[in-house]
């Protein structure tokens, strides 16, 4: 008995570095973001429907018509996930020394949603009562993914004790608000470990959703603003632009398996929240600010938009792929650090620009799409601040973990590529 919880201790040790300063910032982030989120989205679209009553939507007979469309929306795509077809793929190796398969079917999943709003167009000569419901009632489904995501992350939470569960290094704190923030449970599986919660919210239901919020938007503009006649030129471009990131991450989604999200992350309401409520209403702020505009913004505009964007992506995409291949040892004529763990640190290519070149490329890709809307508001610009504080954050983040794990090579490493994300600036 002390063998094993001595092992245990081992595996699961104490976490004694706070993030966010710590349970206060948990705290505050946990009523800020969601507030935030409900507040900008009434901010952009002004006369939104919106019930201010919090209890309402805790009400089953009163909220009903909201609950049971988000709980269809996410309880058939988790079913799709566990039986549509897909290839097995193994995670990065775990520190109790197991590697965890996923199923990888974004193909799969991407192509029968299409033909799902393919069919409904023509079933509903365009019409789509599903998009006019998702638009009207945008904010106050906002709210419902809040409050599923504080039910998930309380479950993920007590199902953490399960003993023998694997925890987050950095969710183990014994402070039940700052670990339920952080999450600490570090893989939350279901259905016999079939069914990921962590990689299936990060793609999904979120991101899925993001792209739907954008067609309401882009419906709403067609249908109502312009009886069907015309369309907002920058609001289809956001719309095919932001279409095309979305299918490009749910169909390269093994690329997730070797990031910080899935590998070292626990999942808790952070995340969660993140996943199911960040991304879909406030990634498509432009779409919604966009959607009741009648004047279009001219060819030459939208062609430097789709130029900067195309700039972002090559670098974000060629460079990601670059380390990616590199790890797969098809590019072994290229510069790198061998480290005393046995690997190997590339500084080459796009790696030797910068610590974190696709971050660059990222960045650039949302400040394109922020561009989208004109300079008449900041709020639509919030996309492209947020994210810059979050990139360097994770940059942060990442720093001290790999200074930690590679010690002196880390130190070689910099050396060689001082710049973290933008190079000569920083």
């Amino acid at each position: 008995m002390g063998t094993s919880s001595n092992s245990n201790a081992e595996l699961n040790p104490r976490t004694t570095r706070f993030e966010f300063s710590g349970v206060i910032g948990a705290t505050f982030l946990s009523l800020f973001l969601p507030l935030f989120t409900v507040w900008i989205n009434t901010r952009i679209t002004p006369g939104a429907l919106l019930q201010l009553d919090l209890v309402y939507y805790f009400n089953w007979a009163q909220s009903a018509h909201l609950w049971i469309p988000y709980l269809v929306w996410f309880v058939t795509l988790a079913l799709l996930d566990v039986v549509l077809p897909g290839k097995w793929m193994l995670g990065t190796k775990l520190r109790n020394g197991k590697q965890l398969s996923y199923k990888i079917n974004g193909i799969a999943n991407s192509a029968l949603l299409l033909l799902v709003l393919a069919t409904r167009w023509q079933l509903t000569s365009g019409q789509m009562p599903e998009l006019q419901f998702l638009y009207r009632h945008n904010t106050e489904i906002a709210v419902i993914t809040i409050l599923f995501s504080l039910y998930l992350a309380t479950f993920c939470y007590i199902k953490s004790f399960i003993p023998g569960t694997l925890l987050a290094l950095g969710g183990n704190s014994g402070n039940v608000v700052y670990d339920w923030f952080i999450g600490r449970e570090l893989n939350p599986r279901l259905c016999g470990g079939l069914f990921d919660i962590k990689l299936f919210c990060e793609l999904r239901p979120g991101m899925l959703l993001w792209f739907l919020v954008n067609l309401s938007c882009l419906h709403h503009n067609y249908l109502v603003v312009h009886g069907g006649a015309h369309v907002n030129d920058a609001l289809l471009l956001i719309t095919l632009m932001q279409s095309f990131y979305v299918f490009d991450g749910v169909l390269n989604e093994e690329g997730l398996l070797t990031m910080m999200d899935i590998v070292t992350d626990g999942f808790g309401f952070m995340l969660a929240f993140g996943d199911l409520t960040f991304v879909p209403f406030t990634y498509s702020l432009q779409a919604r600010y966009l959607s009741t505009c009648t004047r279009d913004t001219g060819a030459s505009k939208l062609a430097g938009i789709v130029l900067l964007m195309a700039v972002g992506y090559y670098i974000f995409h060629s460079a990601n792929k670059q380390k990616s291949d590199f790890r797969q040892g098809k590019l072994t004529q290229m510069k790198s650090i061998a480290t005393a763990r046995g690997t190997k640190l590339l500084c080459d290519g796009w790696w030797s620009k910068s610590q974190h070149i696709n971050y660059l490329g990222d960045w650039l890709i949302s400040l394109s799409w922020c561009l989208t809307t004109g300079f008449e508001t900041p709020l639509t610009y919030y996309y492209s601040i947020y994210f810059a504080i979050l990139l360097l954050h994770r940059q942060g983040r990442d720093e001290e973990k790999c200074q930690s794990k590679y010690g002196k090579d880390w130190d070689e490493y910099t050396r060689r590529v001082p710049y973290k994300i933008v190079p000569y600036v920083y």
